[in-house]
């Protein structure tokens, strides 16, 4: 009686088989609903990210008669640069170890999108202010993506803008999520270059027009915006650095 008990209470092997397979079922099912759900909070912490560094711009402006940053510095709208003269705003415990190499030995969450692989090769910064709302027009016309890339001072290139030379702040980006980490094309991660690089002379590369990102304008309000619905440079490119009319331009076709 006891034995017959026993054999009723156990498992057979394809009993055991049919439940692993519904078990690998539901995983199959339900790993990329988590995954998905995972990374709708990153892009929700990305975007959180760009209103609160927005808001630093903001408070720089009314310390700074409505002028956005300026600091005579060609590279400035790279994340690891830009960030300096908004870093008061910010409560950040950041240290600058030099001026000729604007750099940090330390990092925040603030400052970089939790989806973004590329981060360390620009200091922990995902972000980028844009040249158009320090640089003028006449200059931004003709100018090249190795122009925008040197980083060498800029006195004569480098102006103060202030929000009155904004013409349309709903629709002017002032900063940006440089990468498409959170919707990528075939391309995989790109910015608004595409893959380019000293090896192809700084022309813009393959990938550019994919993707979705970030982007925060002058008038304070962030959104995820597809790089094809960007407005498109002189140098075909989806790039806020060279708005077309500069800041008197909009980012958005």
């Amino acid at each position: 009686m006891s034995q017959a008990l026993r054999r009723s209470n156990g498992f057979t092997l394809i009993e055991l088989l049919v439940v692993i397979a519904i078990i690998a079922i539901l995983a199959a099912l339900l790993f990329p609903v988590f995954a998905q759900a995972k990374e709708a909070a990153k892009k929700t912490a990305c975007l959180s990210n760009t209103k609160q560094i927005a808001t630093a711009f903001l408070m720089y402006q009314t310390d700074n008669d409505d002028g956005f940053p300026n600091t005579g510095e060609s590279g400035l709208w790279f994340g690891r640069r830009f960030r300096w003269p908004i870093m008061p705003y910010l409560a950040l415990a950041q240290q600058r170890i030099s001026n000729t190499n604007p750099s940090s030995n330390s990092s925040s969450a603030l400052l970089y999108c939790p989806s973004d692989s590329t981060r360390g090769a620009f200091n922990d910064t995902s972000y980028a202010y844009v040249s158009s709302l320090y640089r003028p027009w006449s200059f931004l016309q003709t100018a090249t993506l190795n122009d925008l890339r040197v980083n060498d001072p800029c006195p004569t290139t480098c102006v103060t803008i202030t929000t009155s030379g904004v013409e349309t702040p709903s629709r002017k980006v002032m900063l940006l999520e440089w990468i498409n980490s959170h919707q990528a094309g075939p391309s995989g991660q790109t910015g608004p270059w595409g893959r380019t690089g000293a090896s192809t002379g700084w022309v813009p590369g393959p990938g550019r027009f994919e993707g979705t990102r970030n982007l925060c304008f002058v008038d304070g309000h962030s959104k995820f915006t597809s790089a094809s619905a960007m407005a498109v440079s002189h140098l075909d490119t989806p790039d806020p650095n060279i708005t077309p009319l500069g800041s008197f331009g909009s980012d958005l076709k």
